[in-house]
Formats: structure tokens, C-alpha cells, sequence
């Protein structure tokens, strides 16, 4: 695939969320029940589909932005790369949530953004290109502000915040090593 049809993906997620967040407004937010609920077996299904839920029309304005450009950085690697991490970090994310979260109901694409984000910083530690060091520097600059998502707010998923971030730094880790392995086998 190339880089076009890459950010014809990203922007294809963004819309997906944006058609999931009208539905759930008209319907009075019905579909926020399929969101991840921690330690329990309906709670599983939110690992997939809590990344394209939100709370309200304000909460996924707040993520569609910085979906969209950390999204479009991860791409710089390509497109098939950019599917492999973004689903590594949705899946190993929640899978941390669900383990380790409050008995609440955790929603909204903010898990994968840090995700990328921490992805994007750790690419950089482990690649050490002038390609990854300026990108990584254009998400740290461009993206700063997150690390107040470590800050505990009533209301907010800091769970998803510190596991969608540890996730990224391990994704970046596992595809280093992958990328070494892929350079020695040609």
C-alpha cells in the first residue's frame, strides 16, 4: 500500500468514530456499553471497540486531532507497519486496562494515542535515524501536553493513558527487534 492509501486508512478511522459517535448521540450513547469494562468477560469486547467510542462529542473531538497526526507519523514507517502497531497497541492497551483498571466503563481512542505517541518517542531511542529523531521530535514538541494525562482527572481513563504508553514503548521495542531481523535475513 502506499502512503496515500495509508492516510485514506487514517482518515477512514476517524470518519468510522465519527459515524460511531453520532449514532451513540442519536441514541441517547447505547453503544457505550460495548466499551471495556475491566475483569469481565463482556468487558473483552472493549478492547476492540472502546478505541472507537466516546463519551461525548467533546471527548472525541479532543482525540480525533491527535489521532490523525500522531496516525500520520507512525506512517512515515509505512502502511503495513502503521496497521501492525496501531493494532498491537489497541489490543496489548486494553488487554492492560482490563487487568489492571477501575470497575468502570473505559472508552475513547486516547489508550491508542499515547500509544502512538510513546511509540514514536521509543522508535526514535531504538532506530536512531535522522528519519525517526525527527519525527519523534516533531511528536514531542507537537504533543508535549500529554504527559498531563498522567495527571489524575475525575472522569478520565488514566489507565488507558499509562497503558496505551507502555504499550507503545513496547511495540516499538518488538518491531526494533523485527526490523534487525527482517535487515539480517537479506
Amino acid at each position: 500500500m502506499k502512503v496515500g492509501n495509508g492516510l485514506r486508512l487514517v482518515l477512514g478511522l476517524a470518519a468510522l468514530m465519527i459515524v460511531v459517535q453520532i449514532i451513540n448521540s442519536v441514541t441517547g450513547n447505547s453503544l457505550l456499553h460495548h466499551g471495556l469494562l475491566p475483569r469481565t468477560l463482556t468487558g473483552l469486547q472493549g478492547i476492540l471497540f472502546a478505541p472507537f467510542l466516546h463519551g461525548s462529542v467533546r471527548h472525541l473531538l479532543g482525540n480525533l486531532l491527535p489521532f490523525v497526526v500522531l496516525s500520520s507519523l507512525v506512517l512515515s514507517e509505512g502502511v503495513s507497519r502503521y496497521v501492525r502497531v496501531t493494532v498491537l497497541i489497541a489490543i496489548l492497551g486494553g488487554l492492560m486496562v482490563w487487568v489492571i483498571g477501575r470497575p468502570l466503563m473505559h472508552v475513547g481512542a486516547s489508550g491508542v494515542i499515547f500509544g502512538l505517541w510513546t511509540y514514536l518517542l521509543a522508535r526514535a531511542w531504538y532506530q536512531r535515524s535522522l528519519l525517526s529523531l525527527a519525527v519523534a521530535s516533531v511528536a514531542l514538541i507537537g504533543y508535549s501536553g500529554l504527559l498531563l494525562g498522567f495527571v489524575p482527572v475525575p472522569g478520565v481513563s488514566i489507565e488507558s493513558h499509562l497503558c496505551g504508553a507502555i504499550a507503545g514503548i513496547f511495540v516499538a521495542w518488538l518491531m526494533h527487534g523485527k526490523s534487525l531481523g527482517e535487515q539480517a535475513a537479506t
